[in-house]
């Protein structure tokens, strides 16, 4: 394998046959966990409005996260290629999930809400800038089919 192609695995396990299968919609749960060697496992569900466990996560929520991290981690690396010194970062993402009649749907649009403390008030405006440049180099955000938008606050220490 060489630096331009990566691979992952990852197991996802069906945990909630509950003695019937899938012979009813409501005679299952959608509880599963996600297994990754190495790190915990990672407690899956449906959404509660899916009849899904409200105590675990669901795609839906790991999906936003995987864009959020992948934007927040993608900011830093081109923070520090462009000389400006973050010293904290919070992103409150939001995303809209729209359904279709045919009981299929899609994300619509996600929005990252990053607040960034910056070492010097000099780099404000360039570090607004460079979210732009973090999303076309963000693995995650290239990979969806609907707009990622980005809603910064930058302050100083």
């Amino acid at each position: 394998m060489g630096l331009s192609e990566h691979h992952y695995a990852l197991t996802v396990l069906w945990t909630g046959n509950l003695g019937e299968g899938t012979s009813s919609y409501r005679g299952y749960s959608r509880d599963h966990d996600v297994l990754i060697p190495g790190l915990p496992v990672l407690p899956g569900s449906a959404d509660p409005t899916f009849h899904g466990d409200r105590e675990r996560y669901n795609p839906e929520q790991l999906l936003l996260a995987a864009l959020a991290q992948c934007h927040m981690l993608s900011f830093l690396h081109v923070a520090v290629r462009h000389g400006v010194v973050v010293t904290d970062y919070r992103d409150e993402a939001t995303g809209t999930l729209r359904l279709n009649r045919d009981g299929s749907g899609e994300f619509e649009s996600v929005t990252l809400h990053p607040h960034v403390i910056l070492a010097d008030p000099a780099h404000v405006a360039l570090a607004e800038q460079l979210h732009r440049e973090a999303n076309q180099v963000c693995f995650i955000a290239r990979s969806v089919n609907f707009p990622v938008r980005h809603e910064p606050v930058t302050l100083t220490a």
